[in-house]
């Protein structure tokens, strides 16, 4: 045997003599498994219906995740009349320059309507330059438009509030409402009439500090012409209001009734020298003698006619 050959032959020896001396290890699946004995290792787990299913084949539909809107609350709502002078559809909000020279921010969503001559549109009309008139609601400290109506002829406006100046040489009124944060300027002219409840008057009944209610037109180049006012209310002078409460607070006095003459909705507020009574809520029924005095109709004497609800 050669030199080749026996070395050789040495290492095959040493081989197995080592391999002979090596501890055993027992095989990977038995190492992992544990107590699983051998026959329980032909036990192959299946997977359950649920557990083949793919995440990816649950499609949620997006507007399902969306809530929906409340309804338009049905309050009284308050015409605006002016210009559209800037649009941003980001934040739904439409700026209008309301006719009288004030400027105001108006919400909108999907819940608005809008309409062009009559016939049903979309937000997408809506222009910069644009003449409208929105229905609008109060809602806190933001004004949100019910409708959007885009005028294609000679623009048409209301207002209420209190007179805070009134120029009858100069054929100007200027009143502060309640929903606009600056004057109202509107002009009146010989076309211009005058009511008082359903009676005509004369333009001499109006003074500083009446109540009163305009429906206006805008004639361009800034001008608005007062059509009609109606006198609701003159200073010092007593009204006398019957119909159900539909809200109070007590903590500032008011009391908001549903006249039953007129079927308005009338704020008024307690005297402090009128003791509200501990029937007095929402439901009961009242007749309440008030004065129009600072801008505002304050109760002298209440009386409640059926607790109602």
């Amino acid at each position: 045997m050669n030199f080749v050959a026996k070395f050789a032959f040495s290492g095959l020896l040493v081989s197995s003599f080592l391999y002979a001396q090596a501890p055993s290890e027992p095989p990977a699946s038995a190492a992992t498994s544990g107590t699983i004995s051998a026959g329980d290792m032909s036990i192959k787990p299946v997977p359950s219906d649920s557990d083949t299913s793919n995440d990816a084949d649950i499609v949620a539909d997006p507007a399902s995740l969306i809530p929906d809107l409340p309804p338009v609350p049905h309050a009284k709502a308050t015409l605006i009349g002016g210009t559209v002078e800037r649009l941003d559809r980001v934040r739904d909000q439409v700026t209008v320059r309301v006719f009288g020279g004030s400027k105001m921010n108006v919400l909108f969503d999907p819940r608005t309507r809008v309409y062009r001559a009559g016939a049903e549109a979309t937000i997408a009309d809506l222009k910069v330059g644009d003449r409208v008139y929105l229905d609008t609601l109060l809602d806190g400290d933001t004004v949100f438009a019910r409708s959007i109506r885009l005028k294609t002829t000679q623009a048409i406006g209301e207002s209420q509030g209190v007179v805070t100046k009134y120029r009858a040489d100069h054929g100007e009124l200027t009143i502060r409402d309640s929903i606009s944060p600056e004057a109202v300027r509107v002009r009146l002219n010989s076309s211009t009439k005058f009511f008082q409840g359903n009676r005509a008057v004369s333009a001499n009944v109006l003074t500083s500090g009446s109540l009163v209610a305009i429906k206006f037109s805008s004639e361009g180049n800034g001008r608005e012409i007062a059509r009609e006012i109606s006198i609701l209310a003159l200073p010092g002078t007593r009204y006398t209001f019957a119909g159900q409460i539909v809200h109070i607070d007590l903590r500032t006095g008011l009391l908001v009734i549903n006249s039953s003459t007129d079927h308005k909705t009338y704020e008024v507020y307690l005297d402090p020298s009128v003791t509200p009574d501990d029937n007095l809520h929402p439901g009961a029924v009242v007749t309440v003698v008030a004065n129009f005095e600072n801008s505002r109709y304050v109760a002298r004497n209440l009386t409640i006619d059926s607790q109602g609800r």
